[in-house]
This record gives C-alpha cells, structure tokens and sequence, in this order.
C-alpha cells in the first residue's frame, strides 16, 4: 500500500508527498518514531528515493483518443510515469490507474513497456489499418533517464522509419539528440517532427519544478542542433504559471526562433485531481509569499475552480486573465515570424513485415 510521507522536498524530487491514488480505500502516514538510528530527525533531510521498473504486459501499444483539443488521434508512450518529476505533470493522475500515487511513486515507480515495437509492428500491420501521424510522448516523456538503458522509443523509432510512418515527438529531453541517425532521414522524407517543451529560462526555476529534466539552456542547443539536422522543430512554452513563469513567455519564445523553432504553442497550468494538492505543497515550500496569490489567479482562468476540464476551455483558460496570455502570444508569433510545421507526410507508409521478417502465406 502506497503511504504519504511527509513535505519535506527529496533532492532530485519533484513532489513533495506520496498520498494514495483515488481509487484506494485505506490511507496511511508515515512517521518518525525515533528509533531508527538514535538521531534527531527534526532537520535532516528525507531519505534518497530511488527508481523502481515494473514491466508492463499491455497487449496494445497505440493509444486513441477523439479528443478536439489535441491534433492527433493516435499516440505511444513508452513508459508509465516519469523521472524528470515535472509538478505540474497533467499525467500525474495516470498513476492512480496502476494502484500507485500520483506523487513520489509517479516519478520514482516507473513502468515499462519492453514490448512496445513489436506490439506497434502487429498494430501497425493490421488490415485495414489507416496512417496518420502517431504522437510519441504525449502522457509521460519517451526521452526520460531509463530510456538511456531501456532504448524502448528508440526501437518504436526504427519500426515507424522502416515502414514509412510519420510521427510528432514531444520532450524535454536534449537525449532525443541521440536519434538524429533516425530522425534525419525520416526527416527528409517529411515523416516526422520535434517539438521541445521549454517552460523556463531560470535554471534555479527549472530545477525545482522539473527537477530531472535537462537544463533550460540545453533544451535550447536540442532545438538548435535538431534544426540544424533538417528536422522540423518547435517549442511548447507550457504550462504557463500565473507569478511563477508567466513573465517569460515572450523571452521563450524569442530563444526559441532564435534557435531555429519552426512553431510554437503554449498551455495553461492544468490542475486536474490529485495534481491540484501536490501543485499547493509545492507552492507552499518554494514560494509561500506568493502561494495563495498564485491560486487566485489559477482559478481567474477557470471560472473560479482550481481546473476546468471542459474540452475547448481546458488547454488554455477563460476570462481577461487568459485573454490577455493569448494576445501576448498572438503578437510575439506574429513579430517573430514563425512559419509553423509543415504537414507531415503519410503517403509512404508500407505495413512493416511480421517480427521475424517472414510474409504470410496467401
């Protein structure tokens, strides 16, 4: 059973607490009873989490969704949960699903889908099936630390270019560098993009809230080099956090143009569920002058409420609040010329042959 620890921040943490999911009937705490090593435990730091992974055994890998706020219908996530620890996750609550907490245990109790390619190459190969760019990384980052060893969206990579199938990739991570002898060819051909999610230009900032995700500074070369490399690149300044980031969007959005972005987006800060809690703890512990100022101005955007989950409302707010954010935005794409993504290309795409290679008998 997952317990909730106390609020003290864990180096290389993002959440400050491990509450149980919703779906759970029993909560427990953690305490301190003073008998562990003699100590006094008032001020020492909590003990170092680390990163468990739990193999996955879903027997599907393309997620669908027909949701009309999102320009996909199709996506892949590797992994369940993430170690860069971002608090502002809105796949946090994902957690909650696989008996785990939205908190620590989403970025500390890691799942893995070690069958991910050959699943997509079943997919994939079915009859009937019709091509339309597959989003890569849309829940949890498919560039997180484990994917260094894992190499599981390095290996959904190599069965979207061998059969000519387009895809819209989504991190915060400079390791997607490591793909360039993938992403370049695919990139020719108009199969695939990169978009690089900046949400500020403060490493102290960056450090806090995505914790272990790469520097602010490095996410910029990332977008430098893969441009340089003739593939398609943007930035996502999201979210956007009233009187935290909320002042760099135009800064973002000039680093990003000047590094070669081709688009550009940006959302609000969403609070869906468990999030909404984990978001104040943390609020409380790295800015408690402006805790409840922030909130204020949250709930400005949502009609009064910490989230507004209505489709069409949910990415960006409503009210003078997120009106006057999209009128900044407006006028910096417009001043800065960006010329946006070219549309991806789907007329190659071949169904991959079986795991082994071997064609079907007719």
């Amino acid at each position: 059973m997952t317990t909730r620890r106390g609020t003290s921040a864990h180096k290389g943490r993002g959440a400050l607490s491990n509450a149980v999911g919703r779906f759970e009937r029993v909560t427990r705490e953690d305490f301190d009873d003073g008998w562990g090593d003699g100590q006094d435990h008032d001020d020492a730091p909590p003990p170092k989490l680390r990163t468990t992974l739990t193999r996955d055994t879903t027997r599907k890998i393309i997620a669908w969704n027909d949701s009309p706020d999102l320009p996909f219908d199709r996506s892949i996530n590797p992994y369940r949960g993430c170690e860069h620890g971002c608090i502002y996750c809105y796949a946090r609550p994902s957690h909650a699903y696989l008996g785990f907490s939205p908190g620590l245990d989403f970025e500390t109790r890691l799942v893995f889908k070690p069958d991910a390619a050959s699943l997509l190459r079943a997919e994939l190969g079915k009859p009937g099936y019709a091509c339309a760019p597959i989003a890569l990384g849309t829940n949890t980052d498919p560039y997180q630390p484990v994917e260094r060893d894992l190499g599981i969206t390095r290996a959904v990579l190599e069965v979207l270019a061998e059969c000519g199938h387009p895809v819209m990739i989504v991190t915060k991570s400079a390791r997607v560098e490591r793909d360039l002898d993938v992403l370049g060819p695919m990139a020719r051909a108009n199969r695939c993009s990169v978009s690089v999610s900046i949400t500020t230009l403060d490493r102290s900032l960056a450090r806090r809230m995505e914790p272990r995700a790469s520097a602010p500074h490095r996410r910029l070369e990332t977008v430098r080099r893969l441009s340089e490399a003739g593939i398609p690149t943007g930035v996502f300044a999201s979210p956007i956090i009233p009187f935290v980031n909320d002042a760099e969007l135009e800064a973002i959005l000039e680093r990003a143009r000047e590094a070669g972005a081709l688009g550009v987006s940006y959302t609000m800060l969403r609070l869906p569920l468990e999030i909404a809690d984990l978001f104040r703890e943390w609020l409380a512990e790295h800015y408690p002058d402006r805790a409840e100022r922030v909130m204020e101005r949250v709930r400005d955007t949502r009609g009064g409420k910490d989230y507004d989950s209505t489709f069409g409302q949910r990415m960006r707010g409503t009210g003078p609040v997120a009106e006057l954010l999209a009128k900044r935005f407006r006028l910096a794409v417009k001043r800065l010329g960006f010329p946006g993504f070219p549309a991806l290309d789907c007329s190659g795409f071949v169904p991959p042959l079986p795991e082994h290679g071997q064609l079907p008998l007719l």
